[in-house]
């Protein structure tokens, strides 16, 4: 189910941001996708606490391929598609990565190393793929604030993710600790 979820979020971004107008909040450019995108981070690393690394680059290529195709489908540039496939291996390989060596609770290692996926999917992408050096969708004086919106909501899906494993991990901790005074 972790992996179907996984590879669902991947594909209704694409189609949403395909879809929707971007949110413009001031000098912020928010792609109506960047939420799912920010869960495809929380919703890998869940993937990856319960298949490991190793699959989990296979199925993040899997998730590539997927996501390159819908992306063409919807009618996106070359330049798009690349610049997509492109942020997305370099995201989706730091927050593997960070994930696999951080020595932190699984909610602390799954914020930490969305931020850095968050963080990266956002600049590769609007630099390489909307900036004049891409598509030239987006003006030089735009890149700021778009980089700026897709991190801030990529960070506050990260943080909802973080606090709701939080509560789950706590309450089954306490779920585990009374279970055992009972064994005794």
């Amino acid at each position: 189910m972790r992996i179907f979820l996984y590879l669902l979020s991947i594909v209704v971004a694409n189609v949403i941001t395909a879809k929707f107008a971007p949110l413009v909040l001031g000098v912020f450019i928010i792609p109506m996708g960047t939420l799912f995108i920010g869960a495809t981070f929380i919703l890998r690393d869940l993937v990856q606490m319960r298949h490991g690394r190793k699959k989990t680059y296979m199925i993040i290529f899997t998730a590539l391929i997927i996501s390159g195709i819908v992306s063409y489908l919807l009618g996106d540039t070359l330049m798009i598609v690349a610049a997509s496939a492109l942020s997305f291996i370099v995201a989706e390989t730091a927050d593997t990565e960070i994930y696999t060596r951080l020595k932190l609770p699984i909610p602390w290692r799954v914020f930490y190393s969305g931020l850095v996926g968050g963080f990266l999917d956002s600049v590769v992408f609007i630099v390489i793929g909307l900036s004049p050096i891409g598509a030239n969708i987006l003006p030089w004086a735009a890149i700021p604030g778009a980089i700026a919106g897709q991190i801030m909501a990529k960070t506050l899906v990260q943080m909802i993710g973080a606090l709701i494993l939080n509560q789950f991990y706590q309450i089954r901790g306490k779920r585990i600790t009374k279970n055992s005074y009972k064994l005794s």
